[in-house]
């Protein structure tokens, strides 16, 4: 046990310090590292949506995913699985990335957020956590998507495949991808550094099981509290980090600044920061895992974890397309969303709970 929980300490300090570093190089402020703002630049470098200010091959999400793959192989723990529930995870994928771009981040870009001083991430950790508690109560209730099976080698490699094809041919070919000249998209470390980067993560993401939802989660139902260590861990390097090198102006690396408004690439409109996180909240529990945590899933061959990302790529297509993403504060102007995404997130409540329902035992879904 011990080890274990040094191991998460050490994942989370590393991530922590990757973050900061990333950001050190180009990468936008408290967004060192953001799974769903960079699946969000990939479907936009893929010609998915049409947001120019986020269009970019982020070799972060490659990297995770290697790394993640890397590791299990050499560990003996690759292990080519899916057939649960892949079209409800596919959905569930694209309502947590939705809630996600709502806030404007990830769970680990809230953390990231926090460590930073931006207050808004400490509206989205409530929302968050009580999305979590909603979905724990179905999971005590024995919710489940249905096992998972063994399943070709073919299954088990799509995701990392993919992802390769697409970062060589935007090495090789970038002009076949759509990439930001402003915004976000346009801010970003060099690819290399960034997908090495990246790889030392993803590795140690495997060997410690980090999940931001799983540290909540596993506090609610048993009491265990090892996993938590690793988001303390993140957040006390975040801020350490911001208060001694912050303001000595490395690249994108703002010192840290505590409060709500005009926070970097965020919208201080509460309640939406607060709904947003307990739409992801949810999901994730549903689906085991945050957005980090399906895409190391996915590096040990899990097929139905690889569903899930194809599902938030989708969502972060949909979500710009639609109009349904955050806003960040403009000159003293609070951002926020739209009258379609606020419809949307409503609606987005009364899929997952239709989700959580169904996929009760037959006698707890009597009693519910």
């Amino acid at each position: 046990m011990k080890k274990i929980n040094w191991m998460v300490v050490v994942a989370g300090v590393a991530v922590g310090i990757a973050a900061l570093a990333l950001s050190a190089l180009g990468n936008p402020a408290n967004m060192g590292f953001c799974i769903a703002c960079f699946e969000r630049d990939i479907a936009g470098g893929l010609g998915l949506h049409g947001a120019a200010k986020v269009q970019y091959i982020r070799p972060e999400i490659i990297g995770l995913v290697l790394g993640a793959m890397i590791m299990a192989l050499a560990k003996g723990e690759f292990r080519a699985k899916g057939g649960s529930s892949p079209a409800t995870r596919f959905l569930l994928g694209a309502l947590v990335m939705i809630g996600a771009l709502v806030f404007l981040g990830c769970p680990l870009r809230m953390v990231l957020r926090l460590g930073g001083g931006d207050l808004n991430a400490l509206v989205a950790l409530f929302g968050f956590t009580l999305g979590i508690f909603i979905g724990a109560q179905f999971v005590k209730r024995g919710f489940s998507l249905k096992r998972t099976y063994t399943m070709g080698t073919t299954e088990g490699v799509a995701l990392p495949a993919f992802l390769i094809v697409v970062g060589v041919a935007f090495v090789a070919i970038p002009s076949l991808f759509k990439i930001s000249t402003e915004g976000p998209g346009s801010m970003r470390a060099p690819f290399f550094a960034a997908l090495i980067i990246a790889i030392v993560v993803g590795a140690l993401a495997q060997r410690s099981r980090l999940c931001m939802v799983g540290g909540i989660r596993d506090a609610m139902l048993f009491k265990d509290f090892k996993l938590l260590y690793g988001f303390l861990a993140i957040l006390i390097v975040t801020i350490v980090g911001k208060l001694a090198l912050g303001g000595f102006g490395w690249g994108k690396l703002t010192a840290f600044k505590l409060g709500f408004e005009n926070q970097p690439v965020a919208h201080s409109s509460h309640l939406w920061n607060f709904l947003g996180m307990v739409l992801a909240g949810w999901g994730s529990v549903l689906l085991g895992g945050c957005p980090l945590r399906q895409l190391i899933l996915a590096g040990e061959g899990n097929g139905d974890s690889a569903i899930t990302v194809f599902g938030m790529i989708a969502g972060a297509a949909i979500s710009h397309n639609f109009g349904m993403a955050g806003n960040p504060d403009a000159n003293g102007v609070v951002g926020g969303i739209s009258m379609t995404g606020k419809v949307f997130v409503l609606c987005a409540f009364a899929v997952l709970l239709a989700i959580s329902l169904v996929n009760l035992p037959k006698a707890a879904k009597k009693q519910a």
